[in-house]
């Protein structure tokens, strides 16, 4: 059994090398007990992303929830012949990751398989469910049972999750607007994209990065570097973004070279030896 877990934790850290340069650098900078532990969680959110996102020539609905139910089945069986599933399992039973975190992400999904444009309240109720509960595993996994940090790090760890997700809805406006006919922003119409309508998203995102700044300094050491590289790259992104017009954002998608990347890796293991975060 040991040689299964292991191999599906091997499955996970591939699907992560293979879809995300950024975030498999940030998990190298995490201590080396919480690497396989943030791959099967990343495995698991990417799957069910994929389905709604990319898996157009089939069912989409049908097949999002057969994943669900075999999650859920993996949960109360503690294992699954889908390496994704089990290799996720063992986390969330191991850490006792709450499973109103999971019923929220997969809620997202759904959400995501129609095409709408969000109120204030769905677009909160999705930017929760799709990348604030993310980073609420995460936390869970990086507090390891300490309950009283676990709560003190949510609200941060929130913002965070949020401002993140922001940014990806900014880089990605072409793929999610034109593509998927989704328009996640409240009362924007990206048909006519304005610079001011782009401010008025950036201050909100900057007040989600500032709060969940003030969180990162407050964790624990094995996982503080490596959520400050993941803060340190999408802020760059977003400063990226912000010094480019509207009309830009919303025709191409703007990236951070991979070349970057490693340079940010790099700056942020030198401020973090230095203790200057």
């Amino acid at each position: 059994m040991n040689l299964y877990d292991l191999t599906t934790f091997e499955c996970s850290k591939l699907i992560t090398q293979r879809y995300s340069t950024s975030f498999t650098l940030g998990i190298k900078t995490l201590h080396q007990s919480l690497h396989f532990p943030i791959y099967a969680i990343y495995g698991f959110v990417r799957y069910a992303d994929e389905i709604v996102d990319t898996f157009h020539d089939y069912d989409k609905k049908k097949l999002l929830q057969k994943f669900k139910h075999e999650t859920y089945e993996a949960l109360e069986e503690k294992i699954s012949l889908n390496p994704v599933l089990h290799s996720f399992q063992i986390i969330v039973n191991q850490y006792n990751i709450d499973k109103a975190l999971i019923e929220a992400f997969f809620k997202s999904m759904e959400m995501d398989l129609e095409d709408q444009i969000y109120d204030d309240q769905k677009y909160n109720e999705y930017i929760y469910g799709s990348a604030e509960v993310i980073g609420l595993m995460c936390l869970h996994v990086f507090c390891d049972g300490d309950s009283s940090r676990y709560q003190a790090l949510m609200p941060p760890a929130r913002k965070l999750g949020a401002a993140f997700q922001k940014v990806n809805f900014l880089r990605d406006i072409q793929s999610d607007f034109k593509e998927r006919g989704r328009t996640y922003f409240p009362g924007v119409d990206f048909t006519e994209f304005d610079g001011e309508a782009k401010k008025r998203i950036e201050r909100d995102i900057q007040q989600d990065f500032d709060a969940g700044y003030a969180g990162i300094l407050k964790l624990p050491e094995s996982a503080r570097r490596g959520v400050y590289l993941a803060y340190i790259y999408y802020l760059k992104l977003f400063k990226k973004i912000q010094n480019c017009p509207a009309s830009k954002i919303a025709g191409q998608r703007i990236r951070i070279a991979d070349s970057k990347k490693v340079l940010l890796l790099a700056q942020t293991y030198v401020r973090y030896r230095l203790n200057i975060l």
